[in-house]
C-alpha cells in the first residue's frame, strides 16, 4: 500500500516537473520570440504606464497575446518604462522591447524652421503639428518673449531658422526657447566678430540688417555683397528702398505684387518713405545671413535688381541701374 502511494507520488512530482520544465521552456521561447508584425510599427507609452499597460496595448495593436508569460516577465525584470513614442523594429522579441522602453529610445521627430519666415509663419507651423504639446499658442508675442526670458525683444526676428529634433509630447514652447537660444548665440559671435568699420550700433540693428539680406537673396555668395550695398546706402543717408520692407508692412489682403501704392503708403517698415533701417527685423534670418550683415562687401554696387533667376545685377551709378531695370524687369513683363 505505501509503495503504490510512493508510486503514485513520484509519477505526480515527475509530471509537475516535466510541466514546470515544458512552461519554462515556453517562457523562454516567448522571451525570444519575434512580436507579431511585418512592418515597423509605431507605440505610444504614456508616462506611468506599467508592464500591463504596455502588455495590453502591444494586444491591441496585434502584436502579442497577453497571458501568464507576461506576467511572469514583468515578475522577474520588473522594468522601468520611459513614457514615449517607440518604433519597434521588425522581428523585435519582447527583451528586445523593453531594453529599448529602458533606454528610452524614442522616435526622433524633427521640424525645420525656414529662413525667411516670419514669426507669424512660424507659430501657424507649431499650432498646425500634432507632434507637439501646444501651450504657447494663446500667448501674445509680448507674453510670449516675456515667458522666453527676453520682454525687451520684439519678436520678429529672435529665432534661429535650422532643424531641430524633439519628442512626441514636447512643449511648442520649449521648441521655441531652443530657437531663441540659437538665435541669440548665433547673433552674439556675428557681432563679436563685425567688421569694426560698419555703421552698426548694435547687435538688434545686425539682427534687422540681416532680416533684409535674408529677404532679397537665397544665394550665399549674394549675401554678402547685398550686405555691402545696404551698408554704402546708410553710410552715404540713402533710403534703402527694399520691396521686402514695404510688403512686410502691409496691412491686409496682398496678391504679391507690389504697386506704386505700396511704395507710396507710410507705414514704419517702408523703406521707400523712410530712411534707415526698419525698426524691427522684418522676418527670421539664417546663421549665413547674420554672417553677411557683419561682414559686407566691399565695393562700389547702390543697386541691385533681380534677373529672375534667382540671381540679382549690381549696379554703381542710377543710370546703370535703370538700365538694368529696363532690360531684367520691363522687358521681362
Amino acid at each position: 500500500m505505501i509503495r503504490s502511494i510512493l508510486t503514485v507520488l513520484l509519477i505526480l512530482l515527475l509530471a509537475a516537473a516535466l510541466a514546470a520544465g515544458l512552461a519554462w521552456q515556453s517562457y523562454r521561447s516567448f522571451e525570444q520570440s519575434s512580436l507579431q508584425h511585418d512592418r515597423p510599427a509605431r507605440l505610444w507609452l504614456a508616462p506611468g504606464a506599467t508592464l500591463g499597460t504596455l502588455a495590453r496595448e502591444l494586444q491591441r495593436l496585434g502584436l502579442t497575446e497577453v497571458d501568464w508569460r507576461w506576467r511572469l516577465f514583468g515578475r522577474l525584470h520588473q522594468p522601468l518604462l520611459r513614457a514615449g513614442e517607440y518604433e519597434l523594429p521588425v522581428g523585435s522579441s519582447p527583451l528586445q522591447l523593453i531594453g529599448q522602453l529602458e533606454r528610452g529610445q524614442v522616435v526622433a521627430h524633427r521640424l525645420t524652421i525656414v529662413e525667411g519666415w516670419t514669426v507669424k509663419r512660424l507659430r501657424r507651423e507649431l499650432a498646425a503639428d500634432s507632434r507637439l504639446a501646444q501651450t504657447a499658442r494663446e500667448y501674445g508675442e509680448d507674453e510670449l518673449m516675456r515667458r522666453l526670458g527676453c520682454s525687451d525683444c520684439y519678436a520678429e526676428g529672435w529665432f534661429l531658422p535650422e532643424t531641430y529634433s524633439f519628442q512626441r509630447g514636447d512643449r511648442d514652447l520649449d521648441l521655441l526657447a531652443r530657437a531663441h537660444r540659437a538665435m541669440r548665440n548665433e547673433l552674439d559671435q556675428a557681432w563679436k566678430n563685425r567688421t569694426r568699420e560698419s555703421p552698426l550700433q548694435t547687435r538688434e540693428e545686425l539682427l534687422v540688417l540681416a532680416s533684409l539680406i535674408e529677404a532679397e537673396t537665397m544665394i550665399d555668395e549674394e549675401r554678402e555683397v547685398v550686405s555691402g550695398v545696404f551698408v554704402r546706402r546708410l553710410q552715404l543717408g540713402m533710403r534703402l528702398q527694399t520691396d521686402p520692407t514695404v510688403v512686410y508692412g502691409i496691412d491686409g489682403a496682398f496678391d504679391g505684387r507690389i504697386r506704386r501704392v505700396h511704395l507710396s503708403t507710410d507705414h514704419p517698415w517702408n523703406t521707400y518713405t523712410r530712411h534707415g533701417l526698419p525698426p524691427t527685423p522684418i522676418g527670421l534670418p539664417g546663421a549665413a545671413s547674420l554672417q553677411a550683415a557683419a561682414h559686407p562687401a566691399d565695393g562700389d554696387a547702390l543697386y541691385f535688381v533681380a534677373r529672375g533667376d534667382g540671381s540679382h545685377h549690381f549696379s554703381a551709378t542710377l543710370a546703370e541701374h535703370n538700365r538694368a531695370v529696363a532690360r531684367y524687369i520691363l522687358g521681362r513683363q
